[in-house]
């Protein structure tokens, strides 16, 4: 499943589906070095770098065959070469090449090694011992019918001559454009449109501009149908698996015997109006404690507004304004000095408001929690979430929806400010009552008397407005842990 997600685009999705095989594994190396290579290619598409070194390392120290080493190693060259790392995949496929492993029927995946080794002494400007092997793999890749792998071929040759003989370039290009329209492989013919671009076709330009918008328009919508329709396969089957087990308990309920089940009938009568009675009660003063809890909530946020106002935008203001007063504004540096300082205020009003601005809560909600959190990833920073798209969203209600958003909002900025932590997962699961959602990161912790009360105590009035439970565990040194469960 997070391969067809990775070849459709999804690589958050794919991190996600591959995320859930990992309980299955135990100590199968082969499943576990499988896991990580597919972990591995998701990072470099999302151009996360260094962890899809890291995963690609990982999935090669756990495999025992010399041959089968070699490919997360390879895919780790490909990684330097993406970061400008030339030297570092110079040394390393050179390494791969000399240890002669790959025998003649391997000859496309060595291929896959020469043209990329090729290219990296290309880039370090070592232009004709590069082309030399980006033109040997490509002969190779002919050779034995490996069409695809001709692609890429052509598109490092198309960029060698794009300074060098511009219709030489065009050549190459072409090629490879023409080769995955035939395969139907979109990101290389984007990749090649962008070459046929740059080299400044006075009379072609237009064309390939239009070609190349109108191609990733197309993609981008594709991709979002296959995002939207894979979640719901996956909501489905989930959805028929709780139903088979729900008329499998009914068909035990009514094997019962009929004693049994008048006895239970009278009980239950017993406790019905036992309960009426009681939630009779409870409705009213739940009704005022609601009331009370949603004022503090909505008290809290307000006064947490205006101390980042004053504390973030009132003293700045004041020192513009005394700028103003103190200099000439008819000096260019000065009116400069004045328009950067005002910037600098307009962005952090900007900042506030993104934090308080209205959420969606409609068919983009697990989008937009997306998109919130993927703002706080980093290169230092990996944050990861899972089954966020298995819970059906549509039957909670626009306040659960909201609160949920807000208390994420809070975690991530608590995590950024006081946890300094390098992964953060958050975990969603749900039950016929509730959703829970766990939160867990590697941060440096804190003595649990000590925490920071703010932002906690705004979490606790946020569930507490909608019946909710938080909890939190953490310890110096070893992270931050919070367990939320808010009824559906």
């Amino acid at each position: 499943m997070a391969c067809i997600q990775q070849v459709n685009g999804d690589y958050y999705g794919s991190k996600e589906t591959v995320t859930e095989a990992l309980p299955y594994v135990k100590n199968n190396l082969i499943y576990i070095a499988a896991i990580n290579n597919r972990l591995g290619i998701a990072d470099k598409e999302l151009s996360l770098y260094d962890d899809a070194i890291h995963n690609y390392k990982k999935a090669s120290n756990e495999l025992i065959d010399p041959m089968e080493k070699q490919r997360p190693l390879g895919n780790i060259a490909a990684v330097y070469i993406q970061q400008k790392k030339y030297d570092n995949a110079i040394a390393l496929l050179e390494s791969l090449l000399s240890k002669k492993l790959l025998t003649k029927a391997q000859s496309v995946i060595k291929a896959v090694y020469i043209d990329n080794l090729g290219y990296a002494y290309f880039k370090k400007g070592m232009d004709e011992k590069g082309f030399g092997l980006m033109k040997d793999a490509l002969h190779t890749r002919i050779e034995f019918k490996d069409t695809y792998g001709s692609i890429e071929s052509y598109l490092h040759l198309a960029d060698y001559y794009a300074k060098k003989d511009i219709p030489k370039s065009d050549e190459n290009a072409l090629a490879a454009y023409n080769i995955s329209t035939k395969l139907n492989s979109v990101d290389e013919r984007l990749e090649a449109l962008q070459i046929l671009i740059s080299n400044n076709h006075k009379n072609q330009a237009s064309k390939y501009v239009q070609k190349y918008f109108t191609l990733n328009d197309s993609i981008i919508k594709v991709r979002n149908n296959f995002k939207n329709k894979f979640a719901k396969i996956k909501y489905d089957a989930k959805k028929e698996k709780d139903e088979n087990a729900k008329l499998r308990l009914e068909k035990a309920e009514n094997e019962l015997s009929l004693q049994k089940a008048t006895y239970l009938r009278i009980v239950f009568v017993i406790i019905f109006i036992f309960l009426v009675i009681l939630i009779a009660i409870l409705i009213r003063y739940y009704k005022n404690k609601n009331k009370a809890i949603e004022f503090k909530t909505s008290y809290n946020t307000e006064a947490r507004i205006a101390k980042q106002i004053h504390d973030e935008l009132a003293n700045d203001v004041y020192h513009v304004i005394a700028f103003a007063e103190s200099q000439t504004l008819s000096q260019e540096n000065t009116k400069e000095n004045l328009l950067q300082k005002l910037d600098d205020i307009y962005g952090r009003v900007r900042g506030i408001s993104k934090e308080n601005n209205k959420i969606d809560t409609g068919i983009n909600f697990t989008s937009t929690i997306k998109e919130m959190l993927s703002t706080y990833n980093t290169s230092e920073r990996n944050i990861m979430i899972t089954n966020l798209d298995d819970i059906n969203w549509e039957i909670i209600d626009d306040v659960k929806k909201v609160t949920i958003s807000r208390i994420l909002q809070e975690l991530m900025v608590n995590m950024k400010k006081h946890s300094m932590a390098k992964l953060v997962v958050i975990k969603f699961e749900n039950d016929q009552k509730s959703i829970l959602i766990s939160y867990t990161d590697n941060g440096k912790g804190s003595e649990k008397t000590k925490m920071v009360k703010n932002g906690l105590k705004n979490m606790e009035s946020r569930i507490h407005a909608v019946k909710g439970t938080i909890d939190f565990e953490t310890e110096p040194d070893k992270g931050f842990r919070a367990k939320i469960s808010i009824p559906k």
